[in-house]
């Protein structure tokens, strides 16, 4: 591993100078660690200083309002998303997602932040923040700015960030009324797995039963984790039916791009999307008391 130097800011303020004064020199943010340090010790990322942000307190949010919505710092550990009543209540792909990153140890160290600025297209937390529309909290010493996390992501492992920018946070609107989520994904284990495609599904019905709001988002099966826009369509105003998922899953695979490589085809990559679609909907309506499968 090549050698680099090592900083742990207590403040903001305090690391938005070491951004300020990096000087050219590669600064790599340090949440968690568990994807950045073994891309450092194989060569596939460098860096000339390291920055863990772990001790900024401001990172280490984890806060809701019924108004607000939900803030995830970006140093928060997936443990304590998991874990915490609220995000179980409200958010429950959000829960599943943040449960599927790595073994329990990982899990009390890796965060979300740090899931989502490694940008993998097969980043299992993603696509349940893209179903509730969520929106990337950017700073640096020239100032803050939001994005919408679907415009954060430009390629496999590349984002928005400026070179002296870091991802404070996400903020989660709150959910439609009436309305569950739920994550799944595929993987050749059982377990500690790279998803071979996943599928987060959120449905919100009306007084009539209707569906009055769809988002559907995947993982490995693009360059970037994408919104399914034809799938939701599909479901928006209509009543759902065995009938109706199987034409959202199939609409679903218009908005993949996958690739074959050592865990899937292309054709079977674009199947699992249309299955996991399906599941995840089921899974959805099925907290809502209506019972497909």
């Amino acid at each position: 591993m090549r050698p680099f130097e090592y900083v742990a800011p207590k403040r903001l303020r305090e690391a938005y100078a070491i951004l300020a004064q990096a000087d050219g020199r590669t600064v790599r943010p340090l949440a968690g660690g568990t994807d950045l340090i073994d891309q450092l010790r194989v060569g596939r990322k460098r860096a000339d200083l390291v920055m863990d942000v772990k001790h900024i307190p401001e990172l280490m949010r984890l806060e809701w309002g019924p108004r607000k919505g939900l803030y995830i710092g970006a140093g928060v550990p997936c443990y304590r998303v998991y874990k915490d009543p609220v995000v179980a209540q409200h958010y429950p792909a959000i829960r599943d997602g943040a449960m599927l990153v790595g073994s329990w140890q990982i899990q009390h160290r890796a965060s979300l932040g740090g899931n989502i600025c490694n940008a993998a297209p097969s980043a299992d937390t993603v696509p349940p923040l893209l179903v509730y529309e969520a929106i990337a909290h950017i700073g640096g010493p020239r100032g803050e700015r939001e994005v919408p996390l679907e415009r954060f992501f430009t390629g496999p492992g590349q984002t928005v960030l400026a070179p002296d920018e870091i991802l404070l946070g996400v903020r989660v609107p709150p959910p439609p009324p009436r309305s569950s989520s739920h994550y799944l994904r595929f993987i050749p284990r059982e377990e500690m797995d790279i998803a071979v495609a996943g599928v987060a599904s959120l449905v919100a019905l009306d007084s009539r039963g209707v569906v009055a709001r769809a988002r559907i988002a995947l993982s490995a099966v693009a360059p970037t984790p994408v919104r399914a826009r034809d799938a939701e369509a599909v479901l928006e105003g209509q009543r759902p039916t065995p009938a109706l998922l199987v034409e959202a899953g199939e609409k679903a695979v218009l908005a993949t791009n996958p690739i074959t490589d050592v865990r899937g085809s292309i054709a079977y990559r674009k199947e699992l999307v249309k299955v996991l679609t399906r599941r995840t909907l089921s899974k959805a309506l099925a907290d809502l008391g209506i019972t497909l499968e």
